[in-house]
């Protein structure tokens, strides 16, 4: 008798847990939700944050806040949010460099996205922009690898160390082994002001942030990152197609993101309010013309696209041997 009670005390908890969870869920949420984006503002994440935010927030009844905490290819950002109370009201808008690459090469690391976070829902998925001041001598592509074999020293500028333009950068120059040098920002707002002014000679920023730069004409863009033409800008060729390297494919992802043991409840129903927002025509039209390609995903789904990701960047980071330090 003694064990039977036992055993009908641990499964009346556990109801209880479960309707606990669900009970949270739905009345969460009580207050403003703060969402971290890791780098300066002005970039694809703050752009996509910012795009899903405001209707989010009108979604779920409270404000959602953005907070930009810039630094160290975005670990000083994601590590503040795995410190956060997992009860979903301080939120992480992850990409590539913070969440599949960080790991893979940056020493002392004080966070493990595989370990600390829990993915929520993919917000948009962009390919990345070649682009060079509207005063530099070459509107091609091919014009452009024909510059590099003659002027002695070009640079190119990132988000950060170990970001997909890093790498996309890196990659570029292992192909036509030029003398390249990189020049890390703290996000794709100061790199674009530096490129504007033509401190630095390219640029591999996401599409949505380089867009309003190519419609001011401040910027020329000369190819596109992913391994196929962007249905918002068919005209643009790719790296890989004019190059030849059919294995050059650099996207920047941005996705939501919570501290580890968050309730399920909660991070199924921002995956499902997310989702939705990401569909809305004003919402899903804004990113789309940014070059987004917007797909909703489950939680499981978006849980397997992180971990091919991270997956892909262990395998370049070993092609390309470049360190952190």
């Amino acid at each position: 008798m003694g064990m039977q009670r036992f055993a009908i005390a641990l499964v009346a908890i556990g109801m209880n847990t479960a309707l606990g969870g669900q009970g949270w869920a739905q009345t969460y949420p009580t207050r403003t939700i703060q969402v971290i984006v890791a780098y300066a503002a002005g970039g694809t994440g703050d752009i996509v944050a910012r795009s899903v935010a405001d209707k989010l927030g009108a979604t779920l009844g409270q404000s959602v806040v953005i907070e930009n905490r810039a630094g160290a290819s975005g670990a000083i950002g994601a590590h503040s949010v795995t410190t956060a109370a997992p009860d979903g009201y301080t939120l992480l808008v992850g990409q590539t460099g913070e969440i599949a690459v960080n790991q893979h090469w940056l020493k002392g690391l004080n966070y493990d996205p595989d370990k600390d976070l829990m993915p929520i829902a993919l917000a948009a998925v962009v390919p990345l922009a070649l682009v060079v001041p509207a005063k530099a001598p070459y509107s091609t592509l091919a014009e452009f690898l024909a510059a590099l074999k003659t002027k002695p020293k070009m640079t190119f500028a990132s988000a950060g160390i170990g970001t997909p333009g890093h790498f996309a950068g890196e990659l570029l120059k292992l192909q036509f082994d030029e003398n390249l040098a990189h020049v890390p920002y703290k996000g794709a707002g100061p790199a674009l002001n530096d490129l504007i002014g033509s401190h630095v000679d390219f640029y591999f920023p996401g599409f949505p942030a380089a867009a309003p730069h190519l419609k001011a004409g401040t910027l020329k863009i000369l190819a596109l990152s992913s391994a196929k033409r962007s249905p918002a800008a068919p005209e643009i060729p790719t790296v890989a197609e004019v190059t030849g390297n059919k294995d050059y494919d650099f996207t920047l992802w941005a996705g939501f993101f919570a501290p580890r043991s968050t309730p399920q409840a909660i991070i199924d129903r921002l995956n499902k309010e997310i989702n939705q927002v990401t569909q809305d025509p004003d919402v899903k039209a804004r990113l789309e013309a940014a070059g987004a390609v917007v797909t909703p995903m489950s939680v499981s789904q978006f849980k397997d696209f992180v971990q091919n990701e991270s997956t892909k960047y262990l395998r370049v980071i070993k092609q390309t041997g470049v360190t952190s330090q």
